[in-house]
């Protein structure tokens, strides 16, 4: 299967994008506009998002309309920063089940080392949608959806703010069948595995602790 990159290319999330890239930016401004942008990128990961008709009653008739079955979705949250992508997803389908994937990565290999794994059960039942909003390196992706894989969920997709060349490649030579949904694709890493241009360290921006 092609490796997949869906491009978010909608005004109103490449505007907020641009203000959360801003360096004076505060923290409560930075964490409103991500909760913002996750929302928009909400409906853009669920375009195709299954549903089935019920029968409800409207103020002049009975009829069959469409429903999505949001207890069948479930948001993974890389942590930390994952955390920041939460509020605006589950604003759209709050029905959705949340799994968290701990992972922090070795300032010296930049290899993703994990401490925290838990998911809701029966996964084969689910579609499982991995939140973490920048894809530098791409390791902590790779291991995160690695781990995923285990619990043999329906259908699994990647969402993330920014991503870096090196780890679209590096994500898609590990998990070729995993679809990417991103606001940017940037120029580069540097030297230190940073997206350039980029917009900080996602995890600090949003928390404060830095």
């Amino acid at each position: 299967m092609p490796a997949e990159v869906h491009h978010v290319t909608h005004p109103l999330v490449q505007h907020k994008l641009t203000l959360m890239r801003q360096k004076d930016r505060s923290t409560n401004s930075f964490r409103r506009l991500l909760g913002e942008i996750s929302m928009l990128m909400a409906y853009e990961v669920t375009r195709d998002m299954p549903t089935q008709l019920i029968e409800i009653e409207t103020p002049l008739e009975k009829t069959m309309a469409p429903v999505i079955d949001g207890k069948k979705t479930v948001f993974v949250s890389i942590m930390r920063a994952g955390a920041g992508f939460l509020d605006g997803m589950l604003n759209v389908i709050p029905g959705a089940r949340i799994g968290h994937v701990g992972l922090y990565r070795d300032p010296k290999t930049l290899v993703a080392v994990e401490y925290y794994f838990k998911m809701p059960d029966h996964m084969h039942e689910r579609d499982a949608i991995v939140l973490d909003p920048m894809l530098a390196t791409g390791n902590s992706a790779v291991a995160a959806v690695d781990r995923l894989k285990e619990t043999n969920p329906k259908s699994i997709r990647f969402v993330c703010l920014l991503a870096a060349p090196e780890g679209l490649a590096n994500f898609h030579a590990n998990h070729p069948d995993v679809p990417v949904y991103t606001a940017a694709i940037d120029r580069q890493l540097n030297e230190h595995g940073y997206i350039v241009p980029g917009l900080g360290d996602a995890g600090d921006r949003i928390f404060g602790t830095k």
